[in-house]
């Protein structure tokens, strides 16, 4: 029996970290790295017997890399704090850990909540490396989405786990907002450049792409929805290249003498 250590990350998650260690209880080992709640989520998660630990946020990634490092158990899980398995994703990776992995790491659908429901199982579940040994991975360093990196063979499990973060068109318009400008800088250091067609031509097709190669089409207008802001995501995310390389070559020299002072675009603080 191969033995599990679960970790999360966590600020203010009371609402739905019941849950999420609730479909974990049963693993070796949860370890919790808290960024300073000042709601219920540390007596929540006292109550589940996890390992806590705190200190100051330090970034997606790096977050969560911390919280990996303190595990004590050579294959870990990660959950979000806004996520929980299934029943039978529980149960699968339990029979996995019985059995002895055969890979470095493994991947899970992810059903997502789409504001007043959950996700068809019939549309098309985006897979996530969750489950892997830490001797060969760790996480990423992108500064949004950051994600497990494993060198080796990489296996898909069959069963969901599930996403309550997108409660409402509010958040998700709020989290798209957030992660585009967080990416700007990404992008920067990796050299892109702006190019504008880019936000007429690309929009359109991830849009298709969500709707209807991913079946969205399937969850009603919540799906037709969400498609629609995930494509105003992808406006975003150029959009706001392009702004700030315009910023960087105009300064305040296309505005009227006197007026005040430009503050360039925001940068995202975690």
């Amino acid at each position: 029996m191969e033995p599990l250590s679960v970790f999360v990350t966590t600020y203010n998650n009371a609402r739905t970290l019941d849950a999420c260690l609730e479909s974990v209880k049963w693993a070796d080992e949860i370890v919790l790295l808290d960024s300073g709640s000042q709601d219920a989520t540390l007596e929540i998660a006292q109550r589940y017997g996890c390992r806590i630990f705190q200190h100051a946020f330090l970034g997606y990634g790096p977050q969560k890399q911390s919280a990996l490092e303190k595990t004590s158990h050579r294959w870990v899980l990660l959950l979000d704090a806004d996520e929980m398995l299934s029943p039978e994703a529980a149960e699968e990776i339990r029979r996995l850990m019985a059995a002895g992995p055969k890979a470095d790491g493994y991947t899970l659908p992810r059903r997502e909540q789409m504001f007043w429901r959950m996700g068809d199982p019939r549309a098309r579940m985006n897979h996530f490396l969750r489950l892997f040994d830490k001797t060969r991975g760790r996480i990423g360093d992108m500064p949004i989405h950051a994600a497990p990196e494993v060198a080796g063979r990489i296996e898909r499990l069959e069963h969901p786990f599930y996403h309550f973060g997108e409660t409402s068109i509010h958040v998700k318009v709020d989290k798209v907002n957030g992660y585009s400008t967080g990416l700007v800088a990404d992008k920067q250091a990796k050299g892109r450049r702006a190019n504008p067609w880019i936000m007429l031509v690309y929009p359109p097709v991830f849009f298709l792409r969500s709707y209807v190669f991913k079946r969205n089409y399937r969850n009603g207008w919540a799906g037709f929805i969400a498609s629609v802001v995930m494509a105003f995501y992808a406006f975003l995310k150029y959009a706001k290249l392009y702004e700030a390389e315009q910023f960087a070559r105009h300064g305040d020299r296309l505005m009227p003498p006197g007026a005040p002072p430009m503050p360039g675009p925001p940068e995202i603080k975690g």
